[in-house]
């Protein structure tokens, strides 16, 4: 039996908001794929797209009944394709000060990914050297004296595996572009879903459209200190659809399902 997901009808752009955390200095929310997590120029080419950033803008806008411009900190982003907690600021005090943990590296984040094959050993750190490619959207693994290289540090664990797949917690230790997605095809084990870097099997609804297509990617958690208060908070994103219709064994599905938190 196949890891790969069941074929759905077209993607949905109206996706409904899922708070996961709130106060006044803080919101954390569920992004779903193949959301953007913030916004295209108007004027651009592919006009006005739909965006996480735009939807939670409006949340706050009717909520708090908010005249004029709302103010959204975006401190870090998800990939398109990709799944899961994304924290914004409510004021610029707030932004800041997140802005800062997220580049110091005090941020813990946890992955999850089914990948393509058996992941050995069970659990580690992959080390590599990263290189954005000049005028594409895509990343690849080169060496360290290469110019414009960028260390990537990236921890797993193996959860589960099934013949054709295995389930992996991530946490990165630095933050590249693509870094699990590079780092995990360059060993043969590309994201089920990731045609970018080469992977043979499908996960999700079926899409037209490159931009529409999802991976099986998805930010788990994030722990971070409150911007105010300076106490640790731990941000849980449930699976999406496109993970609970997974077509695998019992104890691969069980794990899927699990309240995992970083340690």
């Amino acid at each position: 039996m196949s890891c790969a997901g069941k074929c759905a009808s077209p993607i949905l752009m109206e996706h409904p908001l899922v708070i996961l955390f709130e106060d006044n200095h803080c919101l954390a929310v569920a992004k779903p794929a193949p959301l953007l997590t913030q916004g295209v120029p108007v004027d651009s080419p592919a006009g006005l797209i739909p965006t996480l950033e735009s939807q939670v803008k409006q949340y706050l806008k009717e909520r708090y009944q908010k005249k004029g411009n709302v103010y959204l900190g975006i401190p870090h982003r998800l990939d398109r394709p990709v799944s899961g907690v994304i924290l914004f600021a409510r004021n610029t005090k707030a932004a800041r000060r997140l802005a800062e943990q997220f580049q110091n590296h005090q941020v813990t984040k946890t992955y999850w990914a089914l990948v393509d094959g058996r992941v050995q050993p069970a659990e580690g750190v992959w080390e590599n050297w990263l290189r954005k490619i000049p005028d594409q959207a895509r990343s690849e693994c080169v060496g360290a004296d290469t110019p414009g290289a960028r260390h990537a540090l990236l921890a797993f664990r193996r959860m589960s595996e099934r013949n054709d797949c295995t389930l992996l917690e991530f946490q990165p230790k630095t933050g590249r572009m693509h870094q699990i997605r590079v780092q995990a095809a360059t060993r043969g084990h590309s994201v089920l879903g990731d045609v970018l870097y080469g992977s043979r099997l499908p996960f999700g609804p079926f899409a037209n459209q490159p931009r529409d297509r999802v991976i099986a990617l998805h930010a788990r958690s994030l722990t971070f200190l409150h911007p105010i208060r300076y106490e640790p908070v731990t941000v849980v994103a449930p699976l999406t659809d496109a993970w609970k219709e997974l077509e695998c064994e019992t104890h691969l599905s069980a794990d899927l399902n699990e309240d995992s938190r970083p340690t």
